[in-house]
C-alpha cells in the first residue's frame, strides 16, 4: 500500500489530466503529458490543498472533541472503540485499508519529497526562489512526519525514544523508495534537522497562507521542542515566532458583530467562519479532516461544558441541538478552518507553559489572560491569578485544549503530559447509565497502523506500536 501511494502520486504529477495509464508513464512519458520541470511546476504542489490536509479523526474521537451519533457508533466499530474508550476492542482488526490519516499524510510527504529532490535544479527561477520553495517543502514534510509520529507512535520520552519505533521514514518520491520504520529519536532528529535547514530560506511573508513563512518555521520548531519537553528551546522559538506575528483574533468583537444571527433561539443559520485563510493568527493554514467549505464538526454536550463561562468561541461556533435520540452542539459557522496549521494563539500558550515550568507564574498568567480577554465576554471575565504552579499550568492546558479543539495539539499535549506523570489527562462520562473511562495510561492513546499499510509496506517493513 505504501508503494501504491507513491505510485499514485507519481502518476498525478506526471500525467496531469491525460488518460494514459501510470504503468505506461513509468516506461515512457505519454504524448501530451507534462513532467514537472520549472520551479512553478513544483511549487504548485505546495499550494495544492489536497497536500495541505491533515486528518486526525481518531484523535478527535478519542478525546470526544467531535460528536458521533448513536447510529454511527452502532455501525462503525472502530469509531465506537475510540469514542466509547473500549479497552477490549481489537482496533488493529478493525482498522483496514480505509484510513485517510495515514494515506493522506504520506501522500503529502511524497509530494514534498518530490519538491525537495528537484526544486534546486528546477528551471525558470533564481537560486533564491529555488531555495524558498525547497525550504517550504521541508517544513511541510516535517509537519507531516510530526503528525503521523504523534498519532501512530508513542509520545517522545527521552529515556525510551532511542529504542521505541515511530513510523516509516521515506525521503524520496521514487515509488521504490526505502521505507524504514525508524526510532522515535531518529524521527525527531530528522524533523528538527529539516526545520534547521529550512529556516535560513523561509520568507518573512509567504506567497499564500498555504506556504510556510519564517514565523511558521519558528512556531513549528517551538511545537516540536515542547513535545520533547525541552522548555528552554520551545520558549526561544516561541519568542522568535511571536516577533514575526503576535496578533490575536478578537472573538469578543466577532460575537458582537454577529450576535444578531448567533443569538436567535433554535436557529442554526451560519455566520462566516473567521478561522480560514485570512485569520490574523495564522502562521500557516492547513486543512483538517475536510478541505471543503461548510460547517465544522459538532461536539458533545460534555465537551461544550469544559469551556469557560462567557467563552464566545463556544457561543459563536456551536449551538445545542437535538435530533432524534441525539443531543449535541451543532456548528453555526460555515467556511474554512485552520485545523492542520499553526496559529499565534498556540505559540502564546506554549510560551505561557514554558514560563510557568520555569516558575515564572506571574509572567505566564499575564500571557494566558491576554489570550482570554479576546475570548471571554467582559461580563464574565476575571483574570486568573495564582502563585501555585500546578493551578497555573492546568489553567493554561484548559485554555489551550479549548483553543485548539479539532486539531492534533490537545491529543499530543495529553500524551505528553500523561507520559510525564505530573499533570495527567483522563476522562470519564456516563452514557445510558454506564460510566466509561479513558485512563491516562490506556493503550488507546496510541493508534494502530491500518492493515493496508502493515500488509503492504512498500520497500520496507512496519511493526505495530500497540497490541490492539
Amino acid at each position: 500500500m505504501m508503494k501504491n501511494i507513491y505510485k499514485k502520486v507519481a502518476c498525478l504529477l506526471a500525467l496531469g489530466l491525460t488518460l494514459a495509464s501510470c504503468d505506461d508513464y513509468l516506461s515512457d512519458v505519454p504524448k501530451g503529458a507534462k513532467s514537472p520541470e520549472t520551479l512553478a511546476d513544483y511549487e504548485a504542489f505546495l499550494r495544492d490543498e489536497y497536500n495541505t490536509r491533515i486528518d486526525i479523526l481518531g484523535a478527535t474521537h478519542l478525546l470526544n472533541d467531535q460528536f458521533v451519533t448513536a447510529a454511527t457508533l452502532t455501525s462503525n466499530r472502530l469509531y465506537n472503540a475510540n469514542y466509547m474508550w473500549d479497552e477490549n476492542a481489537d482496533r488493529i482488526a478493525l482498522k483496514v485499508s480505509d484510513e485517510s490519516t495515514y494515506y493522506t499524510t504520506y501522500s503529502g510527504i511524497s509530494a514534498f519529497n518530490l519538491i525537495i529532490e528537484n526544486a534546486l535544479s528546477a528551471t525558470k527561477a533564481t537560486e533564491q526562489e529555488q531555495r524558498t520553495v525547497w525550504a517550504q517543502a521541508k517544513i511541510m514534510r516535517a509537519m507531516n512526519f510530526f503528525y503521523v509520529t504523534n498519532f501512530y507512535a508513542d509520545t517522545y520520552v527521552a529515556s525510551t525514544a532511542a529504542t521505541k519505533l515511530s513510523v516509516p521514514l521515506i525521503t524520496s518520491a521514487n515509488i521504490n523508495a526505502p521505507s524504514k520504520q525508524v526510532t522515535i529519536q531518529e524521527m525527531y532528529d530528522f524533523i528538527l534537522n529539516d526545520i534547521k535547514e529550512a529556516l535560513p530560506y523561509l520568507p518573512k511573508v509567504s506567497q499564500t497562507a498555504l506556504h510556510p513563512n519564517l514565523g511558521a518555521g519558528y512556531a513549528f520548531y517551538s511545537r516540536v521542542y515542547l513535545q520533547m519537553n525541552n522548555y528552554t528551546e520551545a520558549l526561544k522559538y516561541a519568542d522568535l515566532a511571536l516577533a514575526e506575528n503576535n496578533k490575536l483574533f478578537d472573538w469578543v468583537a466577532f460575537y458582537e458583530a454577529n450576535k444578531a444571527i448567533i443569538d436567535v433561539p433554535n436557529s442554526y443559520t451560519t455566520a462566516v467562519s473567521p478561522m480560514g485563510y485570512n485569520n490574523v493568527e495564522n502562521y500557516i493554514f492547513r486543512h483538517g479532516s475536510s478541505r471543503s467549505l461548510g460547517r465544522e464538526p459538532s461536539i458533545p454536550v460534555e465537551r461544550a461544558a469544559r469551556f469557560e463561562t462567557g467563552d464566545v468561541r463556544l457561543k459563536s461556533r456551536w449551538k445545542v441541538r437535538t435530533v432524534g435520540a441525539d443531543t449535541y452542539y451543532y456548528s453555526i459557522l460555515s467556511g474554512m478552518y485552520n485545523f492542520g496549521g499553526i496559529t499565534s494563539v498556540e505559540v502564546y500558550l506554549i510560551k505561557a507553559e514554558c514560563l510557568a515550568r520555569d516558575n515564572k507564574i506571574t509572567e505566564a498568567l499575564t500571557i494566558l489572560n491576554t489570550v482570554r480577554k479576546t475570548r471571554i465576554l467582559p461580563a464574565s471575565y476575571q483574570d486568573i491569578s495564582t502563585t501555585d504552579k500546578a493551578t497555573a499550568l492546568n489553567a493554561i492546558y484548559k485554555t489551550k485544549s479549548n483553543e485548539l479543539l479539532q486539531t492534533l495539539t490537545p491529543y499530543a499535549d495529553a500524551r505528553r503530559l500523561n507520559a510525564e506523570g505530573l499533570y495527567k489527562v483522563s476522562f470519564s462520562k456516563v452514557a445510558n447509565g454506564i460510566t466509561y473511562t479513558l485512563s491516562s495510561d490506556s493503550h488507546l492513546w496510541t493508534a494502530p497502523f491500518p492493515q493496508g499499510a502493515t500488509q503492504n509496506p512498500g520497500n520496507g517493513t512496519i511493526t505495530q506500536n500497540v497490541d490492539k
